[in-house]
């Protein structure tokens, strides 16, 4: 089921039926007069419209060869030499590291990516999330992070009506809380005599406006 949020304005009901017909049933008649707080009231009863939304899947997948490093420091040698340090640095069976297939550096960032010709080194320094670098005399401390594709799939556009609810607008503000009055509400249209049968939802809003989730 997905949940699509919706914006219920202040005294008004969204009302889901079990059934159709119901809905569509007090959708036509459109007034009704309900009983609340034993005063008499004329209410409206509207199609409850979705907005256009969007709905999708994600997938990340996690590269079990790549890593990325960052926070590579700028130092005074040829982006070559930095490319062999990196592959020399990550080569260590020691920290984690395993043979190097390739090294793509980027000087201006700061950063790279490091593939290996087997997946269990990228893991295993992943893990670390902080590797130690030495060149130049001195250890620096890189960041190292899983490399990963990340897509959409099913990608589905929404909106449209629903033909199971209804909005209830026009009902006055109330002293009772929220909850009685809606039980109310529920009572009047619940009743066969009113044209009304066996609801699934119901929210009522009295003060400020508030979001809901409609599933749908």
């Amino acid at each position: 089921r997905t949940k699509i949020p919706f914006r219920l304005n202040q005294n008004q009901a969204l009302i889901t039926f079990e059934d159709e017909e119901v809905a569509q049933r007090l959708l036509k008649k459109g007034k009704h007069t309900l009983i609340l707080d034993n005063k008499t009231t004329d209410v409206k009863a509207i199609p409850f419209t979705l907005g256009m939304g969007v709905q999708f899947e994600l997938h990340v997948t996690i590269s079990g060869k790549k890593i990325n490093v960052s926070n590579i420091p700028d130092l005074s040698i040829p982006d070559e030499w930095m490319r062999d340090k990196l592959e020399l640095n990550f080569y260590k069976p020691g920290q984690g590291g395993g043979e190097v297939e390739a090294v793509k550096y980027d000087r201006h960032s700061g950063t790279a990516v490091i593939t290996f010709l087997k997946p269990g080194a990228a893991q295993s320094i992943a893990r670390c999330t902080k590797y130690p670098f030495l060149v130049s005399g001195r250890c620096f401390r890189l960041s190292v992070s899983p490399d990963t594709d990340i897509h959409l799939e099913k990608l589905q556009v929404y909106s449209g009506i629903s033909k199971k609810s209804l909005l209830l607008k026009g009902i006055p503000g109330m002293e009772d809380d929220e909850e009685s009055v809606q039980d109310m509400i529920e009572i009047h249209f619940q009743r066969p005599s009113n044209g009304g049968g066996e609801i699934e939802a119901i929210k009522y809003v009295s003060n400020a406006a508030t979001c809901v989730c409609f599933e749908e």
